[in-house]
């Protein structure tokens, strides 16, 4: 429309007429603006185009167009194309590439492009998938996300739980656990928010809803900032993990000297991510994902997927094989050595395929991912040359004649991606799953069903004065039926007395306030005594220094005689009899 208004060319109403809106001719011919035409015209307006800062459109290239028939006049003749061009045709062997459709046009300035052509953004509905398969695949991937949620955050709960539980060489399996929680959460809500954020409506009557590309979106670049970055993040510190693993097992380093280098892993484990996120937000490569709900990079710009996701994931998956490799070598290496400690060996070995297990849980679904991204990097473009074959007549932009060999891809490719990608964070449960994790949970669920600690205490103060009572009746019962009455007044008479057969042992419970010093069993009975003061309820009708409760008292106490207590007795009376007779 510029060109147009501005009139810098007497044919410029002719030659746009002829690219946009060309002439049929007996319903099997097209007339085409031819290339003179536009060379002149675009260099008539060049001046024009430069003061008013107007750009050539890319679908108006003129090295596109055909030469130009001239008529005897002299006057050039537009090219005539038949819709059904024979395989004899000069321009049946020519593709013009992807013209934008009017239908996908996006505001100018904002660095948008699809397929090469600039202002333009991809159809929010898929590309490749019939709309049964979308619904199937959204699905899919929302009923996933909650189950990879469910079980990293298992695992990240375990761990606040006894934070002291996990040390190096394995705490950086709680971190990556702690990133894949964050990616699941990221997928369930863009499951939830459906085509929301990843897709933008159009303003214009007519056109269709279209992906959001670059920083349009806060939500899709919040998103695409949280994914991203959680999901190097987690393959990071897997990578840390077994360069841990490799300084335990080869070096022998201890727990401590590898927690020393824990400020090194957190600057690299975090510190890389958030760089090339950082990367990724200024080179507007934030593409929205109408099929998820998020936003990811790499999605439509086949190079944005080679250097930004193929390249990480293919390295960090080599280094991490080839230290874990290591490690179990190194393993394997001390368990021979200890061949003779059949129990630590033993303890070893079962290490060993813990550490296999483990291994192989995150190692397969990665290397799956990564197979999914080469394999779509090889076949995106003949998926998109079917894609513009089967919609040019639709956007009426001209067809590509490139052979494809794939016409589309199959279900399975996306939904396995998708799956991959969740899954790799459901191996870290297998690393905290074990019988300690039960006992703890447990012990955690019992503590919070404790009551306020005063009701507590004073049941425990209850529950004791109760066993006390019961204890002492049942004592005293068993003492009744053993000792003569006599005895027990022999004892009341020479406790009465105040004479003494042994050491003066003061009793500090008594509620009279006066030392008992007639034990003649050499046993403190304060412990007994202090039993019945502090469980007897104010008001009892027995007396605690009454003769009775003393007499029974020392009989209990005298039941309770050690070896130890009996010599130290006998000893006590000798010495106490010679000098009575001196």
């Amino acid at each position: 429309m510029p060109l147009a208004s501005l009139r810098c060319s007497p044919d410029v109403h002719l030659f746009l007429c002829q690219a946009f809106v060309p002439e049929c001719r007996d319903h099997t011919r097209v007339l085409h603006p031819c290339r003179e035409r536009c060379e002149r015209v675009q260099s008539d307006c060049s001046r024009d185009m430069l003061t008013f800062g107007i750009s050539w459109p890319s679908e108006l290239r003129c090295d596109r167009l055909e030469s130009c028939r001239f008529s005897p006049n002299g006057s050039a003749v537009s090219a005539v194309e038949e819709l059904t061009t024979s395989k004899s045709s000069p321009s049946s062997g020519r593709d013009l590439g992807f013209w934008c459709p009017l239908h996908l046009k996006t505001r100018p300035g904002q660095a948008g492009s699809f397929l090469g052509a600039q202002d333009c953004a991809p159809p929010c509905d898929n590309m490749f998938l019939k709309p049964h398969e979308v619904h199937l695949a959204k699905t899919f991937i929302g009923v996933c996300s909650a189950v990879c949620l469910c079980a990293t955050l298992f695992t990240s709960l375990t761990f606040l739980i006894d934070v002291q539980r996990f040390r190096y060489p394995e705490r950086p399996i709680i971190f990556y656990s702690v990133c894949y929680t964050l990616v699941s959460l990221v997928y369930f809500i863009g499951f939830l928010l459906d085509t929301e954020a990843a897709c933008v409506e159009p303003s214009v009557p007519g056109r269709a809803a279209t992906v959001v590309l670059g920083a349009q979106s806060r939500g899709c670049t919040l998103l695409f900032m949280l994914l991203y970055f959680c999901s190097t993040a987690g393959m990071v510190w897997w990578v840390i993990l077994t360069i841990t693993w490799f300084l335990a097992a080869g070096p022998k380093w201890s727990c401590e000297a590898i927690e020393k280098k824990a400020v090194w892993f957190h600057a690299v484990a975090w510190g890389l991510p958030g760089a090339l996120t950082v990367s990724l937000l200024a080179l507007g490569k934030v593409e929205g994902d109408g099929l998820s709900g998020v936003c990811f990079v790499g999605l439509y710009d086949l190079a944005a997927l080679r250097w930004f996701v193929v390249a990480p994931l293919a390295l960090g998956v080599l280094i991490g094989l080839s230290l874990l490799l290591a490690g179990i070598v190194s393993l394997n290496h001390v368990r021979q050595v200890i061949q003779h400690d059949e129990r630590n060996q033993e303890k070893l070995k079962k290490f060993m395929i813990r550490i296999g297990v483990f291994s192989g849980l995150y190692l397969l679904p990665l290397l799956a991912l990564l197979g999914c991204y080469l394999y779509e990097q090889a076949q995106r473009e003949s998926w998109e040359n079917s894609w513009i074959r089967r919609h040019c007549q639709e956007f009426s932009i001209p067809c590509s004649r490139r052979s494809v060999d794939v016409e589309r891809p199959e279900l399975s490719l996306f939904l396995m991606k998708y799956l991959m990608t969740l899954v790799v964070g459901i191996s870290a449960v297998f690393w905290v799953s074990s019988k300690k994790t039960c006992w703890e949970w447990a012990s955690f669920f019992k503590r919070t069903r404790k009551k306020d600690p005063i009701s507590e205490s004073r049941r425990v103060l209850q529950e004791s004065c109760e066993f006390f009572l019961k204890h002492n009746s049942r004592v005293q019962q068993h003492k009744s039926k053993h000792y003569k009455s006599s005895s027990h007044k022999l004892k009341v008479v020479s406790k009465s007395t105040g004479t003494s057969t042994g050491m003066h042992t003061p009793v500090t419970g008594n509620h009279d306030n006066t030392p008992v010093t007639g034990n003649h069993d050499n046993t403190p009975i304060s412990t007994a005594f202090h039993n019945h003061s502090v469980c007897d309820a104010p008001g009892s009708s027995e007396r605690i220094g009454s003769t009775e409760r003393r007499s029974k008292v020392d009989a209990e106490s005298a039941h309770r005689l050690t070896p130890k207590d009996e010599v130290l007795e006998a000893g006590q009376s000798s010495a106490h009899c010679s000098r009575s007779s001196q």
